[in-house]
């Protein structure tokens, strides 16, 4: 009997110990899951601490760009902002005025379209004028016309709706009016330039006045050649040539030392320069130091001097070239470089074919 109760006994202790096993099991397990939670909160908030930052870097990096870019734009059109503020408020004034007169004018509710002839006209082509500008060589004389055309026209109709109210009324809406868009092409379409700017535009405009007169004149000196189907074309005589002041071209001699530059170009050597002596007697060919310090000299070829000819020979040869087709016979250069001789046999050839041709 007391055996089976001590069994009891020790059963009942048994259940209890594992009761508070499981129980501290259970709370083992509840302080782990509660701890995994936090840990596992502490990370997401990290995460979205470091999401939130990285964000706030990127706008505050966008802000400073936009920033950036505001200011950089009014750096350049520091000016532009306070024009376009005064064409502003001369609309403001001027505009409501206007409305007004073509609605008294016309009748209708269709007046108020006035002002988009008397004020936007004239911006329209001063906004031409501007992106006009920015493509160099394009003129822009026929917008400007139209800027002081559609100018005045506004000037008129605010003067005469002013002189309702006396002289002056009349004359305050009319300057009113156009005020903004002189103050626009003063300041902004027009703006002034330095003086190196104004230098190379001269110096620019001076080399296509001469170019032009000499392509002029080049196509006046040039002979036609007619082929078989009878279509003509333009022969020009290759060369330098000097221009006077009455329009006629004068043929410049090549001189030695630039035969020599060009044959050795061909001919890969160092680049020959023109200089003159302390006397003055001439140019001289010489190597040029630069050119001949950093590149290795090649092997030299000998230059084989050229096989004499009469003057028989020459007019012979003269003579069967233009049978031929092969030589301009009006241009010493190109008898010159097509017969190989002398710049005086050359323009003595030429001055006796021309005395034939007479």
């Amino acid at each position: 009997m007391s055996t089976w109760r001590e069994q009891q006994r020790a059963d009942r202790i048994a259940d209890r110990e594992q009761a508070r096993l499981d129980a501290a099991a259970r709370t083992d397990r509840r302080v782990a899951e509660r701890a995994a939670l936090a840990e596992q909160q502490r990370q997401d908030a990290a995460a979205q601490a470091k999401l939130d930052a990285a964000a706030k870097t990127a706008r505050q990096a966008k802000r400073a760009a936009r920033w950036k870019a505001l200011t950089a734009w009014l750096a350049v059109h520091r000016v532009d902002g306070p024009i376009y503020l005064l064409g502003l408020a001369a609309a403001v004034l001027a505009v409501p005025a206007m409305a007004r007169h073509g609605v008294e004018t016309y009748g209708s509710a269709l007046g108020v379209v006035l002002p988009v002839i008397s004020e936007l006209g004239m911006w329209a082509f001063a906004v031409a004028v501007q992106m006009a500008r920015r493509t160099p060589g394009r003129p822009v004389w026929s917008l400007q016309v139209g800027i002081w055309v559609f100018a005045g026209y506004g000037f008129a109709l605010n003067l005469l709706d002013g002189l309702r109210h006396g002289w002056s009324s009349g004359l305050l809406m009319g300057l009113v009016s156009i005020a903004g868009v002189i103050a626009h092409q003063l300041a902004v379409a027009s703006p002034r330039r330095t003086a190196a700017e104004k230098a190379a535009a001269k110096l620019e405009r001076q080399a296509l006045a001469k170019t032009m007169k000499i392509r002029a004149a080049a196509i006046r000196h040039a002979v036609g050649e007619i082929d078989h189907t009878g279509t003509a074309t333009l022969v020009f005589a290759p060369g330098r040539y000097e221009i006077s002041r009455r329009g006629r071209l004068t043929e410049v001699p090549v001189s030695l030392a630039d035969e020599v530059s060009q044959w050795l170009a061909t001919q890969d050597r160092p680049s020959i320069t023109s200089t003159s002596d302390a006397a003055g007697s001439g140019a001289v060919a010489v190597l040029d130091p630069e050119v001949d310090q950093q590149e290795s000299t090649p092997r030299r070829r000998t230059i084989r001097a050229p096989k004499a000819r009469s003057d028989a020979e020459l007019e012979a040869e003269f003579r069967a070239l233009i049978k031929a087709g092969d030589v301009n016979p009006t241009s010493a250069e190109s008898i010159r470089k097509t017969l190989k001789c002398a710049p005086k046999t050359a323009r003595k050839l030429r001055d006796q074919f021309k005395g034939d041709a007479k």
